[in-house]
């Protein structure tokens, strides 16, 4: 490991002259630094909002991009260290080979649909730089790690489920062998640590917050729903419902919830406050932000003198009086898993909640004004046409702010992979993504060919917004946060997805005879 050190000159005590050499030879030890460390979420197709933290990983309908929480944490405990996220800064790969030669290690963040050109880039930087380490961590090393190392030899380790000290005992010079949670190869056989516990006090973790200060611009970062510019932080990990379909408890945070304190929140966001005065909006981004009634009220009163625009996710199982609070302590927006209309597979997919309960929480936010972002799901386990228009049916009755509607993706190390596979409904597990990396159905069931899902992904878009309440709802809100060109930009950017996209489906048609059924877009 390569030692550095600070110049130190010679020092005068009480009148005798001492060398530099005298001072190092009579001190306890020279001080050795950590690896100098670059922390990665890689440059990938255009728009890709593909790992660090992304639970959904694809190049979005509209160019989002969330925050590299996890990347932050370590980035915080390793002096000399820089987080470099390449996609919303647009550094391109070319770019990130050139930053990385002057780096002794690389974390990269990688996903399962970024996987393949990640390990090109793995290869491109180490045949640029030899020396340098590098480790991969995220979903996919972490459910299938033999593959990973067998397959991209540039890499040295990888760190399986939460990575954080993990990386910074290697960084500091502990050997492989003796470092928990990762698997390396020795003497061309991979080999397994065994696992590391999960964190438990995250009150000792740094704040992503000042990593953000040191290392990024803020007003890269955009979310169509979230005011512009934000910024995104955890206060909690882990959840425990048991979604099947959920990557992050699954494969990262695991189903173990641990909170901060209500005191090391508050006390980040003050900070942030005054440190991001561009700032128009705190995101928390936790698996579950509200789950627990008494800790979410707690903080809730630590940050209304704070006097912040905030947001969250939320399940539809919050009661009125969690979100009263929420909402006088400047709480504006909710990220709502509402996924499915349908009653069978709310319970296929173990989502631990009804449509019933589902309805009485939307209104409660909309009685307290609170703004509602609801997503839906097409094509989870049990998925009929008749389903698909329940779920229609009930995402216009909800008539919440915004949508966000998606293709059922079976990610590795999910129950929902598990049943897929099994049942041999995965058509081509390597289809999961076009040319782009937009997201592409890669499940199909008896009766429900791929392609209908596809093209009903956009009938749903069709039938929400296209009504005259939500389309107006949409332009006023635009002009109130002067975001007009921001919607329009979003708008043509979706317009041109949907093209490509239904052009695919109607190609499919032509091979099959198939034609989905219609969809009213109603009132």
């Amino acid at each position: 490991m390569q030692t550095r050190q600070r110049n130190l000159p010679d020092v005068k005590m009480k009148g005798m002259s001492m060398s530099l050499s005298t001072v190092q030879s009579e001190s306890t030890e020279v001080k050795k630094m950590p690896l100098k460390t670059l922390f990665l979420n890689p440059p990938s197709f255009e728009n890709f909002d593909g790992g660090a933290s992304s639970r959904w990983p694809a190049t979005r309908e509209i160019e989002s991009y969330w925050y590299p929480v996890w990347l932050a944490y370590p980035a915080g405990l390793l002096e000399g260290s820089r987080l470099l996220d390449a996609p919303p800064h647009h550094v391109s790969a070319e770019e990130t080979i050139k930053i990385c030669k002057d780096y002794e290690f690389l974390v990269l963040f990688t996903s399962t649909v970024g996987w393949e050109g990640d390990q090109r880039l793995a290869e491109a930087i180490k045949a640029a730089n030899p020396s340098i380490r590098i480790a991969f961590v995220g979903p996919p090393v972490t459910t299938s790690p033999d593959k990973a190392l067998n397959e991209c030899h540039a890499l040295d380790f990888i760190c399986r489920r939460e990575f954080d000290y993990s990386i910074v005992e290697y960084a500091n010079g502990k050997p492989l062998n003796e470092i928990l949670g990762i698997s390396y190869r020795d003497n061309g056989k991979v080999v397994h640590n065994p696992d590391r516990p999960q964190i438990e006090d995250l009150d000792a973790m740094p704040w992503a917050t000042k990593i953000y200060k040191r290392d990024m611009d803020v007003t890269r970062y955009n979310v169509p729903f979230l005011l512009h510019p934000y910024i995104a932080l955890y206060s909690t990990r882990g959840c425990p419902a048991q979604c099947t379909f959920c990557l992050w408890p699954q494969t990262l945070s695991g189903h173990a919830w641990r909170k901060r304190s209500t005191d090391d929140v508050a006390a980040e966001l003050k900070w942030a406050k005054e440190n991001f005065p561009e700032v128009k909006e705190f995101f928390f981004d936790d698996d579950t932000f509200n789950i627990q009634k008494v800790r979410t009220i707690e903080l809730c009163e630590k940050l209304k003198p704070l006097k912040l625009t905030w947001s969250c996710t939320s399940r539809v199982t919050t009661d009125r009086e969690t979100l009263k609070a929420m909402k006088d302590a400047g709480c504006r927006l909710l990220i709502v898993g509402f996924e499915s209309g349908d009653p069978q597979i709310l319970k296929n997919i173990k989502k631990g909640a009804t449509v019933e309960r589902a309805r009485a929480f939307a209104k409660d936010c909309n009685d307290l004004g609170l703004v509602v972002h609801g997503d839906f799901i097409l094509g989870l386990p049990g998925e009929t046409k008749e389903s698909i228009q329940n779920t229609i049916n009930f995402a216009k009755s909800l008539d919440v702010e915004t949508i966000q509607v998606s293709i059922a993706h079976a990610y590795p190390g999910t129950e929902f992979f598990d049943y897929a596979e099994k049942n041999g409904f995965i058509t081509n597990v390597d289809a999961m993504s076009d040319a782009g990396g937009h997201q592409m159905a890669h499940i199909e069931y008896p009766g429900l060919p791929k392609e209908y899902v596809l093209e009903m992904v956009h009938k749903f878009y069709d039938a929400y917004y296209f009504r005259p309440k939500a389309a107006f709802r949409v332009i006023w809100k635009a002009i109130v946060n002067r975001d007009v060109p921001r919607l329009y930009v979003e708008a043509k950017a979706f317009l041109k997805l949907r093209s490509q996209r239904n052009k695919m489906v109607k190609d499919a048609k032509k091979l099959q005879g198939k034609t989905p059924d219609p969809v009213s877009a109603g009132a």
